[in-house]
């Protein structure tokens, strides 16, 4: 099936595609979900919250852009949501009181296993986590992680480079 036969038998409430579209894009998304949540079981909520939005809005697809992309921003959406409802992100810290800022600029994430790298962002205490995703791996700047989130911009920047000083703690030197 191709995502246009998809998107149009999720339209008509098409079991066949509705099950098609979740086999397709589940496993991937489960590894987006899971990069914003504690914990498996709370993955697995936005998942499913994830999807339950997709079919309910699959109608507004525009085909501009990818039809994975347009899932995945579904799903950080739902994550982040998810995050405010249940108050996790209370972390608001002012660039201004970071203590310190990191001079490497080498990349943590290379060389590292993707499982591996994911149980090292859940480590990461639900603010720096969130920022980091947005801003390393879904691409956001700071400015579009400050609206996303309802913080400053220099917030964000400060969540992020206390992240990477984390990050860096833990997989030293890769």
């Amino acid at each position: 099936m191709t995502d246009e036969q998809i998107v149009k038998g999720c339209i008509e409430k098409n079991a066949a595609a509705q099950k098609f579209l979740y086999d397709k894009f589940s496993r991937k998304m489960m590894g987006v979900c899971l990069r914003y949540c504690d914990s498996r079981e709370d993955g697995e909520d936005v998942l499913q919250n994830g999807f339950i939005t997709v079919f309910e809005h699959i109608g507004t697809f525009k085909a501009i852009g990818s039809f994975e992309g347009w899932i995945r921003k579904i799903m950080v959406n739902t994550a982040l949501t998810n995050i405010r409802k249940n108050k996790k992100f209370k972390q608001d810290i002012k660039l201004d009181s970071v203590g310190f800022m990191l001079t490497s600029s080498s990349h943590i994430t290379e060389n590292i296993a993707a499982n591996d790298l994911l149980k090292i962002i859940q480590t990461l205490p639900p603010g720096f986590r969130t920022v980091f995703n947005l801003y390393a791996i879904e691409g956001y700047s700071h400015k579009e992680i400050g609206d996303l989130l309802h913080i400053s911009e220099g917030t964000s920047k400060s969540q992020y480079s206390r992240a990477k000083a984390h990050l860096q703690k833990i997989v030293p030197n890769r």
